[in-house]
């Protein structure tokens, strides 16, 4: 017999689990189905962690949710990056901002994360227990313990309080189902753009620091640094782009047209304007081999032959049709994407529980006040940047102050 059983050793799991412990000395088991704990939070931030983000206004922070904007304003007045930092700083945890805005262990080690939670966890006496997979839990309204976990093995587990940190599980949802709770349809969030294309196939692992990119015929648009992979483009501005438009690149079966513009602060009047003027400024000098704008050598010369600009063309030798080819090559750079491709480790879903069916005051079942949600099973998710397990912590923490 418990007073809470949390279902899920991930970060919503834990910060909940702690904090209850913390507040109440009281009987609590974390359930994993894994061998291990807290996974996505060692591979996070490559390794590292990306604990928060630097945005410590709510008015502001909830803009980074595609998926629960309009429902986190109060939470995160509650609960934001500011507490989070505190917490983590106040068990010994030091955290660093970066020049984008995220924020990570001063260690650079998402260890120094999974130690703090282990600690705590133990310090405040809370049972883990790995390889148990729950397989049903159900609800009896008149027991003192309502809650029967049924756990892999013929285990029964009975709990005063449930709650659910169990992330993008669908196994989870169909529990819920069966208690008559809304699932969201999820849906990948946070993947990359399959793309084959000879102007990138020989790039991989160049960087473009600020770029735009569009989906055309669509609202959606983003900014922010762009990689080329192996596989086509990534990096935080794809990502965004990727949360934004979970629901409708879904609908698209992941196959439609981005137009990059690799200058992000230009637009096409300005670039012709800057590379007619090198006709006259350097009249003798090869267009491929001097690369305007900062854009990366070997990017700057395969959209110059893209241009059908020749390997030895001088800019003397350059006229408006090539410049006018040229600028929409580094403005308006169009793609054709063929499906997507995500980290397994870092997988992100746009759809869960239903936010109408929570009370985001307790982070609790409207329709049982004992069960208790936060994290991934939630239809909450958020652009790159540590803005996922800022939502785990502010749900979790939400959580256990009224559990």
């Amino acid at each position: 017999m418990y007073d809470i059983i949390v279902v899920g050793g991930g970060a919503a799991g834990f910060f909940t689990a702690i904090n209850a412990a913390e507040k109440k000395a009281v009987k609590i088991a974390i359930l994993e189905r894994g061998r291990d704990v807290l996974q996505k939070v060692k591979v996070s931030g490559g390794g590292r962690c990306n604990v928060t983000h630097a945005c410590f206004e709510p008015e502001k922070l909830v803009k980074f949710y595609p998926r629960g904007e309009n429902d986190l304003l109060e939470p995160f007045q509650k609960f934001n990056p500011t507490h989070t930092i505190e917490w983590f700083e106040s068990r010994g945890v030091k955290i660093k901002k970066e020049s984008d805005g995220r924020m990570f262990p001063t260690t650079d080690s998402s260890q120094t994360i999974i130690d703090c939670l282990m600690d705590n966890a133990r310090k405040n006496r809370v049972e883990i227990i790995t390889n148990a997979r729950v397989e049903d839990f159900v609800y009896h309204a008149t027991q003192p313990f309502p809650w029967e976990i049924n756990v892999f093995g013929n285990r029964i587990m009975r709990a005063k309080k449930l709650m659910l940190g169990t992330g993008s599980d669908p196994a989870t949802w169909r529990l819920l189902e069966k208690l008559d709770l809304t699932i969201i349809p999820p849906v990948p969030s946070l993947f990359t753009f399959n793309i084959k294309d000879e102007r990138i196939s020989d790039l991989m692992g160049l960087s473009v620091p600020q770029a735009k990119v569009k989906i055309i015929g669509s609202k959606f648009e983003s900014d922010g640094p762009i990689l080329i992979t192996h596989w086509g483009l990534s990096a935080p501005a794809i990502l965004k782009l990727s949360a934004w438009a979970a629901r409708e690149l879904n609908a698209l079966n992941y196959k439609f047209k981005i137009e990059v513009n690799w200058m992000s602060g230009k637009n096409i009047g300005e670039v012709k304007e800057h590379l007619h003027q090198q006709i006259n400024l350097q009249s003798k000098k090869n267009v491929m081999l001097n690369a305007e704008f900062g854009i990366p050598i070997r990017l700057w010369k395969s959209l110059c032959k893209a241009a059908e600009i020749g390997e030895f063309q001088k800019w003397a030798e350059t006229g408006k049709k090539h410049i006018q080819k040229l600028a929409e090559q580094l403005t308006a750079c169009k793609f054709e994407v063929n499906g997507k491709s995500t980290f397994k480790e870092e997988f992100v879903t746009a759809g869960g529980v239903d936010l109408s069916e929570i009370d985001l005051n307790t982070f609790s079942s409207k329709k049982y006040p004992s069960l208790f949600m936060a994290g991934e099973v939630l239809n909450i998710d958020a652009i790159t940047g540590g803005f996922n397990f800022q939502a785990a912590w502010t749900g979790g923490w939400l959580a256990a102050q009224n559990i």
